[in-house]
């Protein structure tokens, strides 16, 4: 019987728990190797489409600079050209790269009900109110990790790509890049961009738990400006729109974290006020 099925009064041992935690666990593993089997038989979609797509010219987000450029008049950030080659240097390489890369693709797939898993478990630890409060987690989570996931692979993702392409200590070297190492950049480009859209869902919890405030996060927000912006600047190309793109979704998330926290600080205030 799931956790969240058994009665409060019903008090479960340490080893019961552990018990059900298991079973979350191996649920959540089976949804994760379901997607990974899946993603691995579409072989050509996921690495020549997904994978590889960054890395070439035609890639839709190089497309839409390019249109944008003719707009603005400013041809500096189309991308027409990607000098590098990319090159497997071990026996499996291949091989190793097609499992990792489907275990990937599992992973962002099955995320959501990963996610579902885990609160199931922690739910019925929860008090009345703050299940209420926290209803809608498991929707909010997966919204925020999908747009995360989609920034990171149509924005983040192609502008690293990109820099990393057109960025040389000296015209006698050539880019030839491992497939693992590509691969591990765009990956992680990617999986960071959808944990770092979790901001709000955070920011919530730290808020409910007492250790963030709204007034708290106004007084950093110039701090909070500065690092975003020093970061944008370091993972983008040097040019102020590249590194505008990357800035402004997360200084909105930044600020969402506030109206949240100030929210959740009101409805408290009401709920002491009525007692």
């Amino acid at each position: 019987m799931p956790l969240d099925q058994i009665s409060d009064e019903k008090e479960m041992s340490f080893l019961d728990h552990l018990e059900e935690l298991r079973w979350h666990i191996i649920r959540s593993m089976i949804a994760i190797v379901t997607f990974a089997i899946v993603a691995f038989a579409a072989k050509s979609f996921i690495i020549d489409t997904v994978i590889l797509g960054p890395s070439r010219v035609d890639f839709w987000s190089y497309q839409k600079l390019c249109e944008l450029a003719e707009v603005l008049k400013t041809p500096a950030i189309c991308v027409d050209d990607l000098p590098f080659k990319i090159q497997v240097r071990t026996v499996s390489g291949q091989f190793m790269t097609h499992i990792v890369v489907s275990f990937i693709a599992g992973l962002i797939l099955g995320f959501p009900y990963l996610f579902w898993e885990i609160w199931r478990f922690i739910k019925p630890g929860l008090r009345p109110q703050e299940r209420r409060a926290s209803r809608g987690a498991t929707f909010s989570v997966s919204v925020l990790f999908t747009l995360g996931i989609l920034f990171g692979y149509f924005v983040i993702s192609p502008i690293s790509v990109r820099f990393f392409a057109t960025y040389e200590i000296s015209s006698m070297l050539q880019n030839e890049w491992d497939l693992s190492s590509y691969i591990n950049t765009v990956t992680m480009v990617v999986l960071g961009c959808g944990l770092l859209f979790q901001l709000p869902v955070i920011v919530y919890f730290l808020t409910k738990a007492g250790i963030v405030s709204s007034s708290l996060m106004k007084a950093y927000r110039k701090h909070a400006i500065i690092v975003i912006l020093i970061l944008g600047a370091i993972i983008t190309p040097p040019d102020p729109f590249s590194q505008i793109l990357i800035a402004m979704p997360l200084m909105m998330l930044y600020q969402l974290g506030i109206v949240i926290a100030k929210r959740i600080e009101k409805r408290e205030a009401r709920q002491n006020k009525e007692r």
